[in-house]
């Protein structure tokens, strides 16, 4: 089983949009994937049309079992027209998931919890709050990868230094616990607009510093992502034959790359 976060200390940089498409497209192609949602908004839970509800709070604060609080969406919902050949399930979160950092002082305990579907789950995909706390260390304790999303804006940037930062301040704490460092598996441009100098001014900052391995194809601005949030779906689900859709499976194929590359 392996565990791949998205992360950015910045919000509106399409970390759910990423982590729910990241997720069903794994699911797709074959992986057994768990859906984290880590996020005290539930907007994971809610893109795939499930009502908001404390899973991840009571699987790490009441040590709930997994089948009383795991969810499994339609699969109309993210996989649409195409057959899935894995399968896609979610632990949900709503507001309870703030009151984690205050109730739980184990920073393994993540860690430990997901260890128990290790013969069940092939991927664990965890969606994040912008805002650190404890949860977050306990998120990167539990991680082997990390995918940091940016949009090509200063404050994004700013987002991005920072979750690196804390992601380095962290590593004496895994060696502690005699876990390897988690590995960068690549830094994902969003909402890239052409027509701005700022965004190719951006991007060209984001390629110099991590090269063109980590630094992955931009993913353009379109308004098709738009629509589904309304619809409580995926891009596969809303508009399989769009560009956009290609785009993202690109993405997926890279997350794909990288964890074969791992094992």
């Amino acid at each position: 089983m392996q565990v791949l976060t998205l992360l950015n200390e910045k919000g509106g940089v399409g970390k759910t949009s990423l982590s729910v498409h990241i997720a069903a497209g794994l699911a797709i192609r074959g992986s057994r994937v768990l859906l984290v949602d880590a996020d005290a908004q539930g907007h994971s839970t809610l893109h795939l049309g499930l009502p908001e509800s404390g899973g991840l709070y009571r699987m790490l604060a009441q040590d709930a079992e997994f089948k009383d609080v795991l969810a499994a969406p339609k699969d109309a919902v993210w996989a649409g027209e195409y057959t899935p050949e894995g399968s896609l399930y979610v632990l949900p979160s709503n507001v309870e998931t703030r009151a984690i950092p205050m109730v739980v002082s184990d920073v393994t305990l993540l860690r430990e919890r997901l260890s128990e579907l290790a013969e069940h789950v092939d991927v664990v995909v965890i969606d994040t709050s912008p805002t650190p706390s404890l949860l977050h260390s306990m998120i990167y304790l539990a991680s082997d990868y990390m995918i940091h999303p940016s949009q090509c804006e200063s404050l994004s940037l700013d987002g991005l230094k920072k979750s690196m930062l804390h992601m380095a301040q962290l590593k004496e704490t895994r060696k502690a616990f005699g876990l390897q460092n988690a590995s960068l598996m690549g830094v994902q441009p969003t909402m890239f607009d052409t027509r701005t100098n700022a965004h190719h001014f951006a991007l060209g900052l984001i390629q110099e510093h991590f090269g063109d391995r980590l630094a992955w194809e931009a993913l353009p601005m379109r308004t098709i992502w738009r629509d589904t949030t309304w619809e409580r779906k995926t891009l596969f689900a809303v508009a399989p034959e769009h560009q956009a859709t290609d785009e993202v499976w690109g993405m997926v194929g890279r997350v794909q790359e990288g964890l074969q590359n791992a094992a």
